[in-house]
């Protein structure tokens, strides 16, 4: 077995989106190849209402999939296909924009004013960008979790983890989507194909990300500092990219760690990006705001 070693660590950036939602962005509109399916990863943990209500009023998609995935409050939405509803504390709705669609999700947040929640854009590939737009929504009662004997927990949103498949399924890059707590001071290996992009966001607790056989103490000798380098380690709003490897090893701190572990295969395709639309080509966006701006953005076979 070969552990990924940490790539880069970083941490999610204030950004401002939609009618003037604060939330923080762990990555998104740089270089798409490193996290390739994944397009953008934002954070939308939110204990003040006026920095979230306003939301994101009707806006179009092409050529991707959005992934939203709430922890606490409720965001109600509605789209162009006249599909409406409210997801809340648990809850996924993975949206497949394919050739087009203008939706709107409005935050409500909870009794308490807390809107906590993520939001992950996956691109389609060349074969898949005007595919028909679809839903796929799942309450919390119906993404299982899995318990292993130490006491960590993974809910499993999408892909097959520990023997249990996720109910998202259908989608291109061929996702793994886990929200994983490990237990205070105990250290748990993950599997991940090695075929896989990977990264981890933490949004609780502290932890190490290994990248030896064993957490790292100071070394007495410098020619060990040759062998391997220090643990990563990762609080809240960290993001974790790893290399390549087949498998991710964490250790806990004294509060434990939770995070999301996400993975998809690479498609390797080229990236043209304008806001919320993503296509192969200059030209392929070109086509599409235009479309946009003259009225027949949608496509009436959907």
């Amino acid at each position: 077995m070969s552990i990924r070693p940490v790539k880069r660590l970083s941490e999610s950036k204030p950004t401002l989106e939609g009618a003037g939602v604060h939330l923080r962005r762990a990555f998104g509109f740089g270089k798409t190849s490193d996290f390739d399916p994944f397009l953008l990863l934002d954070d939308f943990r939110n204990d003040i209402p006026e920095d979230y209500l306003a939301g994101f009023p009707w806006h179009p998609h092409r050529g991707i999939e959005t992934i939203t995935y709430v922890l606490a409050g409720e965001v109600e939405h509605g789209d162009s296909m006249g599909n409406k509803g409210s997801i809340g504390a648990g809850d996924v709705q993975w949206m497949t924009a394919g050739s087009g669609i203008i939706h709107q999700e409005m935050p409500k947040g909870d009794s308490a004013g807390r809107m906590h929640g993520f939001q992950l854009w996956a691109n389609l590939p060349e074969a898949l960008k005007m595919t028909a737009p679809r839903y796929q929504e799942v309450k919390a009662e119906n993404v299982p979790l899995v318990t292993d004997d130490d006491g960590t927990e993974a809910r499993i949103i999408c892909g097959q983890f520990w023997g249990t498949k996720g109910p998202v399924d259908g989608i291109a890059a061929d996702p793994m989507y886990l929200d994983v707590s490990v237990p205070p001071g105990k250290r748990k290996t993950l599997p991940i194909a090695t075929t896989r992009q990977a990264f981890a966001y933490v949004f609780a607790g502290t932890g190490k990300f290994c990248n030896a056989s064993g957490p790292l103490e100071v070394p007495t000798e410098s020619i060990k500092w040759l062998d391997t380098t220090p643990p990563a380690e990762a609080d809240n709003r960290s993001l974790v990219l790893f290399d390549s490897g087949d498998e991710v090893v964490v250790q806990a701190g004294d509060d434990g760690i939770r995070f999301l572990l996400i993975s998809g295969e690479p498609l390797k395709e080229p990236v043209a990006w304008y806001g919320p639309i993503v296509m192969n080509t200059q030209e392929q966006l070109k086509q599409a705001f235009d479309e946009l701006r003259e009225g027949n953005f949608l496509r009436a076979d959907k």
